[in-house]
């Protein structure tokens, strides 16, 4: 996991007080090298004398005893100025410091920090929200050891995020320039779980229109926010009432089967998504070839779970809606595929194996692979 970094705020142009606080420090270090100036020309110490000299005349440390030398008339007068000037310099420059922190100077240059980091991010998940779903969603990732940046707005919940060592940008996620900020572009998906539908569908409306590409999984309250979100662009809408009653109904009667993926967890296997590029240039002597042909499994050791079709393009789905009414179209999963299955643009393979052997399919399917993700176990 990423080194917890502090939460960001929108910017702010640095106020007047902040740049003019800089004056002090800038007058205490020409009162310094005036002094060893002086020290240097009426006393012709070297110059580590004269640094020495000027160090314990304004911390008013006091002198002892072998600290240093007799001085000269020139030199008192030296000694003199500079204490006087010590008196209004140092008490200005500690005031500076102080307003400086009190000015936020101190958090901007954090916030800076952060940000350089943050566009450093390649291939992390974006979580708006940090709820009760967002805290499980965020559990999960980090079991998966997956880079994953918070969006939160909330102060309690932002502080508990970077409790568990996460980062988070508090900012709001429904805004553009916040998504840009948080690496929309080179991400490798996005989940959109605040408290209310109507955020949510913000979001995956200002990610789907800058970022056609990228995966967004939204959560909603209701079949109605369900279609709209899809409607907007959701690659995956997750109601978790829904996905609870089923998961208990499934529990009470197949509990094996609900299990499977947890008893995965520990045996060392994985379960991926290979998406097939839509170019049938891409895919070369795989398209069209059947399962028995290609011999995957046997060549890979991975075992193909299931093979989901393509999915409707964005326009396609658009024109599902119907004044207010919206026809739910999902491609049909076809599992356990047999041999004589053959391979086409857009399909996604469910395929189940050791890493090594994940990691072999892939080099299998070579050009013709788009994007791989590791499914939760």
């Amino acid at each position: 996991m990423p080194k917890p970094f502090r939460s960001i705020v929108p910017r702010r142009p640095p106020s007047r007080r902040a740049r003019k606080s800089w004056r002090a420090p800038l007058s205490l270090a020409m009162l310094v090298n005036a002094g060893a100036i002086g020290y240097h020309l009426s006393e012709g110490w070297d110059w580590g004398d004269c640094y020495w000299m000027v160090l314990i005349t304004l911390s008013t440390l006091g002198f002892s005893d072998g600290d240093t030398q007799t001085l000269s008339a020139s030199g008192r007068v030296v000694t003199t100025l500079l204490i006087l000037g010590g008196l209004v310099v140092v008490q200005i420059s500690i005031q500076a410091v102080l307003g400086l922190s009190e000015s936020g100077y101190f958090r901007r240059l954090r916030e800076r920090r952060f940000r350089s980091w943050l566009s450093t991010m390649h291939n992390h998940v974006i979580l708006c929200g940090y709820g009760r779903i967002g805290r499980e969603i965020a559990e999960q990732l980090a079991r998966e050891n997956v880079p994953l940046l918070v969006v939160e707005m909330d102060a309690e919940r932002r502080e508990a995020a970077e409790e568990r060592g996460l980062a988070v940008l508090m900012a709001d996620a429904t805004l553009d320039e916040t998504l840009l900020d948080a690496g929309i572009h080179r991400c490798r998906a996005l989940v959109a779980a605040l408290p209310n539908n109507a955020s949510n569908l913000y979001v995956v409306l200002s990610a789907r229109g800058m970022a056609p590409n990228c995966r967004l999984i939204a959560r909603s309250d209701s079949e109605e926010a369900e279609r709209k979100l899809r409607l907007a662009g959701a690659d995956q809408v997750v109601s978790p009432y829904v996905s609870g009653g089923r998961t208990m109904a499934a529990t009470a009667l197949r509990p094996l089967a609900v299990t499977f993926m947890d008893l995965l967890a520990g045996s060392g296997c994985e379960v991926e998504e290979f998406l097939l590029s839509s170019d049938p240039a891409d895919l070369g002597s795989l398209n069209g070839a059947s399962l028995a042909e290609l011999q995957l499994g046997s060549r890979s050791g991975a075992l193909v779970l299931a093979i989901v079709p393509p999915q409707p393009a964005a326009n396609d789905v658009q024109r599902q809606y119907r004044g207010s009414q919206y026809s739910q179209q999902r491609p049909e999963l076809l599992a356990n595929p047999g041999s004589d299955t053959r391979l086409a643009p857009g399909q996604m393979l469910v395929v189940m194996g050791s890493q090594e052997q994940l990691d072999l399919f892939t080099r299998l399917l070579g050009t013709a692979l788009k994007s791989v993700d590791v499914m939760s176990t």
